[in-house]
């Protein structure tokens, strides 16, 4: 299924994917246990994944990625992720990627929703990039809500930031306009 899905995206003219190998199981998500979190039902994998999961012991949500996470994932997956695509990869939390031949890092500790305690990517991001060094960009993921984060990641050696969460709050609040109003908030504070 995972060669399917790359495979198509390619031909749908994307130009990189990228690769969370560091988050093989979801945490327990109390609070999704609690509500009985439901998965979203995704769109376009008609035929190639089941979004469909109940459970009377957990979150929906924890169901669901039991049922589509592999918790082998190793770094021979990446080589394998390599040879079925052209497409340029980024990986999601691991330094080592570099010498497996992503074309990038993204600093990110998944809005903190993983790990109790998880530091602040902006924490952690100078440590990266020195660990790094300059062999790949990278990018930061999370804690981005001003264009003064922008700022200091960009300071901090990160060649570019990912606005996730502002952006779904601008989507939810008004749609597409939402969403490049944010952009125009982000760009207008940094100048």
């Amino acid at each position: 299924m995972a060669a399917t899905l790359v495979q198509r995206d390619e031909r749908n003219g994307f130009m990189a994917l990228v690769l969370t190998a560091d988050t093989p199981r979801l945490d327990r998500r109390e609070a999704d246990i609690k509500n009985k979190m439901i998965a979203q039902q995704l769109k376009n994998l008609e035929g190639l994944l089941s979004t469909k999961v109940t459970s009377d012991t957990g979150s929906n949500l924890e169901a669901y990625a039991k049922e589509t996470m592999d918790p082998s994932l190793s770094w021979k997956d990446i080589e394998w992720l390599r040879s079925i695509t052209n497409l340029t990869s980024f990986d999601q939390g691991a330094i080592k990627a570099v010498e497996v031949g992503v074309a990038g890092i993204i600093v990110s500790n998944h809005g903190a929703r993983q790990l109790d305690y998880t530091p602040a990517t902006i924490s952690a991001l100078e440590e990266v990039v020195h660990a790094v060094k300059q062999r790949d960009p990278i990018l930061m993921d999370g804690g981005v809500r001003r264009g003064t984060d922008v700022f200091k990641a960009l300071a901090l050696g990160a060649q570019a930031v990912l606005i996730g969460r502002p952006v779904i709050h601008g989507l939810a609040a008004k749609g597409e306009y939402g969403v490049r109003r944010v952009i125009e908030m982000l760009r207008m504070s940094l100048t």
